[in-house]
């Protein structure tokens, strides 16, 4: 991208720098205050990156001319790191309010200098050894049985210490653990505990979609999410679809509960039945994004059912109040399989058992056949050819 696009107020550029991935995982971000110097003046805080979504925030001390995507050494507990520069500027300060972090008094650490070739070398020869200890210790936590998971590893750029992110549903005395991994590995030992949704975060995937998961590529946080999700959205009870790759409901559940709650809200009460001239309707189903309402003249099993708009329903309703009944609900007569509802069954195209038709026509074919030849006249040559053949 090596054009400039100005704003109109000419208050900032969409430029290059601006346009640039946090990281190899994460999917690129717009920072639209990039190019003001005057923004970046404001503070000496900077968002930093180390692995994964792991970020912190330092205070640039010595007033390096820091950018988004250089790489830094940043001083460490103990020691120092290595990572890269995600955020400088106005933007900083609005994400650490973002994530309840008290400004005045936030005790931030410094930024010692621009990354070297030998710090970066260093800190590429430690994360190396990552793999190699993560399968290291999960055996010692397994020949100790311990009730947890070691998930991830992640080193310090100066190789003197480690994080262990590990996974465990309770309570876990693991301080004989700390002295095992820091006598095997020589090493500064810090564990820390991460959720499901952490863990899968951490190691990366391609969700259902196609595309790479929500938490390892632009989430830096993660929200509950409820069953109450799948059903405002009708969708199946189904664990094995609503789950994702950690176990857990689905993030993306979450991303349309506006949506389906302002459609809800235009739908009628489930609760209250239609009545007309000749029967009593109660609601069966809903579709919130079409605004129709499907209504059975029986509560509890699907009979006869109509289909009408959340309007004309409403309507009814306004009626029923008055001490008024329609004749009918002027809606669409459909079935249980839905042959009469404006939608086609995509899935139900292709029928599951249509191989099974398939051999049971092959087989039928060929027992016609066997029985045609069985039953077709001999005569004396045909008789003699296969006698002189068996001969």
């Amino acid at each position: 991208m090596k054009q400039d696009f100005v704003l109109n107020s000419e208050s900032g550029r969409y430029t290059e720098k601006s346009y640039r991935r946090n990281s190899e995982h994460m999917l690129p971000v717009v920072d639209w205050l990039a190019d003001l110097p005057e923004t970046v003046a404001k503070t000496e805080f900077v968002e930093v990156q180390f692995k994964n979504t792991r970020k912190f925030y330092y205070r640039n001390v010595n007033h390096l001319p820091l950018e988004k995507g250089m790489k830094i050494v940043v001083e460490g507990n103990p020691g120092h790191d290595v990572g890269e520069v995600t955020l400088v500027g106005q933007l900083v300060l609005l994400q650490m309010r973002k994530n309840h972090i008290d400004i005045e008094h936030f005790e931030a650490r410094a930024i010692y200098r621009l990354a070297t070739e030998a710090d970066l070398q260093r800190a590429e020869e430690a994360h190396a050894l990552e793999h190699e200890t993560m399968i290291k210790a999960r055996k010692i936590a397994k020949d100790m049985q311990l009730e947890m998971k070691i998930g991830d590893v992640e080193y310090q750029g100066d190789g003197g210490k480690a994080i262990f992110f590990y996974i465990a549903d309770g309570r876990v005395d693991f301080r004989q653990l700390i002295k095992v991994y820091a006598e095997t590995f020589r090493i500064r030992v810090e564990m820390r505990q991460i959720g499901a949704r952490q863990e899968a975060g951490r190691i990366g995937g391609t969700g259902p979609c196609g595309r790479e998961l929500c938490c390892s590529t632009w989430m830096t946080k993660f929200s509950s999410v409820g069953t109450g999700a799948a059903r405002l959205q009708n969708l199946s009870p189904n664990p094995q679809k609503l789950a994702g790759q950690c176990a857990k409901l689905k993030c993306c559940l979450n991303y349309e509960i506006p949506t389906y709650e302002e459609a809800v809200a235009k739908l009628p009460d489930r609760r209250t039945p239609l009545e007309t001239l000749t029967s009593t309707w109660y609601l069966f189903a809903t579709d919130p994004l079409q605004g129709t309402v499907t209504y059975s003249t029986d509560p509890r099993q699907a009979v006869n059912l109509e289909i009408i708009s959340a309007e004309r329903a409403k309507a009814i309703i306004e009626m029923n109040q008055r001490g008024e009944k329609p004749d009918d609900l002027g809606g669409k007569h459909t079935t249980i399989e839905g042959s009469e509802v404006g939608y086609a069954n995509v899935v139900g195209q292709d029928d599951v058992h249509r191989f099974d038709r398939r051999r049971g026509n092959d087989r039928r074919e060929s027992r016609d056949h066997r029985e045609r030849r069985d039953n077709r006249p001999h005569n004396g040559s045909y008789d003699r050819q296969r006698r002189d053949r068996h001969e």
